[in-house]
């Protein structure tokens, strides 16, 4: 089974190409909704992110309000260090372990890891693949805004991560999000033949 990886900026399509993978029947992680997990009352990395950032960034109910964490991290990146430090060892470790489950099952060709950070974190060297979807910064900017972030918060967003062009770099496949819907699907569609011919091969 190959373990492929699935990034991209922000609102550059990445998670409407994990859920066209996902209805032609490939397994995809979302690593990001696991970060999200992880940061939950009782979970592994709860004490320590408030023992961080303290409590200012939880809510009335006492879980971590991931908008006031947001605000924090991508404010200064020295705490969006700090804060993927904290979880991306435990995700890395969820992730393997997923990928073993799935394994097992003979006929599976190929499952993915989606993640915003799968190349910051440095994840990607341990993959058989890289699918990086892409679109031009202009629509990222639409789209964050379309998501009701104010135009100097989605600057922000886009500029706490590496720039497309280097991360475009790392890429086995090159995903163009930057059309319609349709394109984009006959590109998914291609690379799902390809995974699935007996070659196997991601390039």
């Amino acid at each position: 089974m190959l373990r492929l990886g699935l990034t991209g900026g922000i609102a550059s399509g990445k998670t409407a190409v994990a859920a066209m993978l996902r209805e032609l029947g490939f397994a995809v992680l979302d690593a990001d909704s696991l970060g999200h997990t992880l940061i939950e009352p009782g979970q592994p990395a709860y004490d320590e992110v408030l023992r961080e950032f303290g409590p200012a960034i939880l809510g009335s109910d006492k879980r971590v309000d991931r908008a006031k964490l947001a605000a924090v991290v991508f404010a200064d990146p020295a705490k969006l260090e700090r804060l993927n430090a904290i979880l991306h060892p435990r995700i890395e470790a969820a992730v393997h372990r997923q990928f073993d489950e799935w394994s097992r099952d003979a006929t599976r060709e190929a499952a993915f890891v989606e993640a915003a950070l799968l190349v910051e974190a440095g994840f990607h060297k341990k993959l058989d693949g890289l699918l990086v979807t892409w679109c031009r910064p202009e629509q990222q900017l639409e789209r964050l805004r379309a998501r009701g972030l104010s135009e100097a918060d989605a600057r922000r967003r886009i500029a706490a991560q590496m720039p497309v062009d280097e991360k475009l770099r790392y890429a086995t496949q090159k995903i163009d999000c930057s059309h319609t819907r349709e394109e984009t699907r006959r590109q998914i569609e291609a690379l799902a033949q390809k995974l699935r011919h007996p070659s196997n091969k991601m390039s």
